[in-house]
């Protein structure tokens, strides 16, 4: 249908989003003539079953809602209309144990999903309830599970959303469909501010079908019929394509597709001279460099001096202090940042080393500033115990070249001007309190420690040092979301980090996650939401997506639910109903920065000391005693 010369903009307006296109409902009943729809689905999820091709099919559907679905008011005022929720999310994976317990009965079973949406439902509620952490416990439950899966991205495949339910053994996408790390309006609101500027998203995302298989983020491109309308068309180049490949897949051992499914999530973003120089140069990437404790870049901070000509002390400043006996530099609680943004806070004249040394927090009233991957390392580690891993990598060095654009180029320069690390992960290994650890620390001045090629290749490369080291984990999430410039391969990173987490919990290995301020986007919704323990600051913004999307996206925000201390709180649900919650704890704990280091250290001590257990008083072939 489409063709090199076809403008992306009209692909997307009259043909991936047009509302006439054949939805889910639509194609199900002509692919599958037997198919039963399984209780709960709603507006957004199909979930059903057929038998069919020798097996018994599994379908998980997203839908767009169709003109007959808006005619009133109340359809029209719905924002999340096409967007799976948390509870969607839960039914989704309830369904998958019970493909799989089916399964283990001694039938057939496959898994086929058909994506079409516009993201994951980003209101409050969904946040509430642990939107995020279903979307990375979604992915793991997709790169794990003993089945074979078929993917097709029929229409939009917009983000997490999509993401969740698109990591099959086979991924498919119709050639006027697009699939994109952010629905088009999102990211402009993100990178221009401006939720119009649709075009330009567009072209930077690169979603087309053409492109991800070029990137190896599918695998097959189906053609699209001539109409827009064409239900039947849309079906039988469907029906044939899942036909094929599920009668494919169940000739396969499946042992062998998890270990491709494994494979391919570790090499997600590196093009492929990248991945044969990496297979090349493996022993080098576990050297590490020490890293002395210096005093971290403030790019954002504003300070000043007392002896400033302008400066005429107030009553908030608390006691007197005499710019002759201290001349050093100083902040102003509740006006520390650079970027003019309004804070609550005290008023009160603190000395920056003070600052510093209380870990970015006023010591009178606990205002809390964004803290760099150094000041998170001076929190966390011992005293110059820090040694870097692969220090000097970047996306040059990983990314393919026709995604190095000049405008990304000129992006990586200015946030080098910013921090002293060259990207938004800093990885190697240090001690915490004499305990020796893999240590992986969001650098928030690069980039907004946004999840690139280079921040997944980190990730993995130091998940595989833990494991042969036998290190436990532990990671400092603060992070802004994928990074939109480099498209789909960052998008990718999530799956990539998934499966570093899940090859390093198959040793027995301890991952300690810490969710900072703030954490958001891809990070919380893959590797980050899955720690075995999770500790938040008190006050972490603790969200999928940014209030300042959802706002400009039409969902009423209230930050305060979605923060470290609410969102601990409302854990405790997650007892409550563990049968919604599947496998997902959401906060198990809260500390303050002061005291981050001590909760830490006393995981990895019942870590220890249970391995000791283990070791004393039982071995293979020997009965405890």
């Amino acid at each position: 249908m489409t063709s090199a010369s076809t403008d992306v903009v009209e692909i997307f307006r009259r043909r991936t989003r047009s509302p006439l296109r054949p939805r889910s409902s639509d194609l199900l009943p002509i692919i599958f003539p037997t198919f039963r729809l399984v209780s709960p689905s709603s507006d957004a999820l199909i979930l059903g079953e057929v038998d069919q091709w020798g097996r018994n099919v599994f379908v998980i559907a997203q839908q767009k809602p169709k003109p007959e679905n808006l005619r009133t008011r109340e359809d029209l005022a719905k924002l999340n209309h096409g967007m799976l929720t948390a509870e969607d999310h839960s039914h989704i994976l309830r369904f998958l144990h019970r493909a799989v317990e089916k399964s283990a009965k001694g039938d057939p079973v496959s898994i086929v999903t058909l994506i079409d949406t516009y993201g994951a439902d980003i209101s409050m509620e969904s946040a509430r309830r642990y939107q995020a952490f279903f979307i990375g416990h979604l992915i793991r439950a997709f790169l794990t599970i003993p089945l074979p899966t078929v993917s097709v991205i029929i229409g939009e495949g917009g983000s997490g959303g999509a993401l969740a339910i698109q990591m099959t053994d086979r991924r498919a996408q119709f050639d006027d469909a697009l699939y994109a790390t952010a629905p088009p309006e999102s990211l402009a609101a993100i990178i221009f501010r401006d939720p119009t500027k649709v075009r330009e998203a567009l072209l930077i995302s690169r979603p087309t079908a053409d492109e991800l298989k070029n990137l190896g983020i599918i695998d097959h491109v189906l053609p699209a019929p001539k109409l827009v309308t064409d239900v039947n068309g849309y079906a039988k180049v469907l029906g044939a394509y899942l036909e094929k490949t599920v009668k494919d897949l169940s000739r396969r051992k499946l042992a062998a597709l998890i270990r491709l499914r494994r494979s391919r999530a570790t090499s997600f973003g590196i093009y492929q001279e990248a991945a044969k120089k990496r297979s090349g140069l493996w022993s080098s990437f576990f050297r590490l460099t020490p890293l002395r404790r210096k005093k971290a870049l403030l790019p954002d901070l504003k300070t000043f001096s007392l002896s400033d000509q302008d400066l005429q002390p107030g009553v908030d400043w608390g006691e007197r202090i005499d710019p002759s006996v201290n001349p050093e530099e100083y902040v102003k609680c509740g006006d520390m940042s650079l970027k003019n943004d309004e804070a609550k806070g005290c008023g009160a004249v603190i000395p920056l080393s003070q600052f510093m040394e209380n870990h970015y927090v006023c010591p009178k009233c606990g205002l809390s500033l964004i803290m760099g991957a150094m000041g998170w390392i001076n929190c966390l580690a011992d005293a110059d115990s820090f040694k870097e891993m692969n220090r000097g990598l970047t996306a040059v060095d990983l990314l393919h070249p026709s995604l190095m654009t000049p405008e990304y180029q000129a992006f990586l320069n200015r946030q080098d001007q910013r921090t002293t690390f060259h990207e938004a992960l800093v990885t190697g290994e240090a001690t915490i309190y004499g305990y020796p650890v893999a240590l992986a620390v969001c650098e928030f001045y690069f980039a907004g420690g946004t999840m690139g090629v280079v921040f997944g290749e980190k990730f993995f490369r130091l998940t595989e040092y833990a494991r042969s080291k036998n290190l436990p984990l532990v990671s400092l999430c603060c992070s802004g979301g994928a990074r939109l410039l480099e498209g789909v391969p960052a998008l990718m990173q999530m799956v990539k980090t998934v499966n570093c987490v899940t090859r390093l919990k198959r040793t027995g290995l301890p991952f300690i996650s810490i969710l900072g301020d703030p954490s958001t986007g891809g990070a919380i919704a893959s590797y980050a939401a899955l720690g075995d323990i999770i500790i938040a600051e008190p006050q972490a913004l603790i969200i999928f997506t940014g209030p300042r999307v959802m706002e400009a996206r039409g969902f009423p925000v209230r930050e305060e639910d979605v923060r470290g201390q609410a969102l601990c709180e409302n854990s405790n649900h997650v007892y409550e109903n563990l049968d919604f919650y599947s496998g997902l704890r959401g906060v198990h704990e809260v500390a303050e920065r002061k005291d981050m280091k001590r909760a830490i250290f006393k995981y990895l001590e019942f870590h220890r000391d249970c391995q000791a257990v283990s070791n004393r008083y039982w071995s293979p072939g020997r009965k405890v005693t």
